[in-house]
């Protein structure tokens, strides 16, 4: 697969597709790890060798499946993990993003992995109580340690993005970006190109809905936390579904698979992007890998922008608590 280079001040050469293992763990529902160890190793094989991951996914048991499946692959791999966002004993969650706690979670992603170096470390949340600059500063002390390659920031708006860079190179920014969620378009993507900082977006495909699978709720997993997204339920779940079918028609046109074209667009919106659509199986993985082979016309890019302009998805993209803790 071909590679592509994130960030321009502290670069980080990666595959053009990364691979998002969180369902692995948890969210979609249940997973199998023989499975998944098979999905993550035929992704190396396939070339796709930028695997994204987080202690908070199956509190802990994706850092460590991901651990298993590279064990003797370590210099074939880009691993990008994540710090942040804290869960208690009691089930409740909380964001820590200050820097002694940067400090003590790298520690126990590192031991997780089972590896002495982290290519790309985000900070997964942040805590506004906590000045962007302590946290970015103890993790340029990270960088200085050895510990971490690269730093990254997660669904942080503009500003903070700004104030970051100002202490430390910011390698990436990972953010929610598809063509059923494009606000960032409008100020936070042209804050990270003017810094030099890569994009990579999480929930590429629209959280599974560019995969025209899903017609309700009950098509999803009990335990798939999608069934309480905004975007899955009632009158919105029909308005975007008549969307998927604008785009599977653009899809059907251009001889790839919905997924496919979506995973496309967004390759074309910049060398400087990086998507990590996620699954737990190989069907779906070599799939999506196809993507990064498909050519888009300006005409083809055009009519799907007309398909589903910016704005044209119905529901916020997390419950009301949730999105309190994005774009901060």
């Amino acid at each position: 697969m071909q590679q592509r280079t994130l960030g321009r001040d502290r670069p980080l050469t990666v595959s053009a597709l990364g691979l998002g293992c969180m369902g692995m763990s948890e969210f979609y529902g249940p997973g199998d790890d023989g499975e998944s160890i098979a999905t993550i190793r035929r992704a190396l094989d396939l070339g796709v060798t930028f695997l994204d991951t987080s202690d908070m996914y199956g509190s802990g048991h994706n850092e460590e499946l991901v651990g298993r499946a590279i064990a003797d692959r370590r210099d074939e791999v880009v691993i990008a993990t994540k710090f942040a966002i804290v869960r208690d004993e009691d089930g409740t969650r909380r964001i820590d993003s200050s820097g002694p706690y940067a400090k003590q979670a790298v520690e126990a992603s590192l031991r997780r992995l089972g590896v002495e170096h982290i290519d790309l470390y985000y900070m997964h949340r942040r805590n506004p109580d906590t000045p962007i600059e302590e946290t970015v500063g103890a993790l340029g002390d990270l960088v200085a340690e050895g510990k971490i390659g690269h730093i990254g920031l997660s669904e942080v708006n503009a500003t903070t993005l700004r104030a970051a860079c100002a202490v430390h190179p910011i390698t990436a920014l990972q953010s929610e970006w598809s063509l059923f969620t494009r606000g960032i378009e409008a100020e936070i993507i042209p804050t990270a190109r003017e810094l030099g900082v890569g994009i990579v977006p999480y929930s590429p495909v629209g959280r599974g809905f560019l995969t025209g699978a899903y017609s309700s709720v009950e098509d999803l997993a009990e335990d798939d936390f999608r069934r309480y997204q905004p975007r899955f339920q009632g009158d919105n779940l029909q308005a975007n579904l008549r969307l998927v079918e604008r785009v599977r028609a653009i899809a059907a046109d251009a001889g790839c698979s919905p997924v496919q074209l979506a995973l496309a667009w967004l390759l074309h919106q910049g060398d400087d992007v990086v998507p990590i659509p996620g699954t737990k199986r190989v069907k779906y993985l070599e799939e999506n890998a196809a993507a990064a082979n498909i050519a888009l016309s300006e005409q083809q890019l055009a009519a799907l922008d007309a398909a589903v302009p910016v704005g044209a998805v119905a529901g916020e993209r997390y419950p009301a608590e949730s999105m309190g803790t994005v774009e901060r």
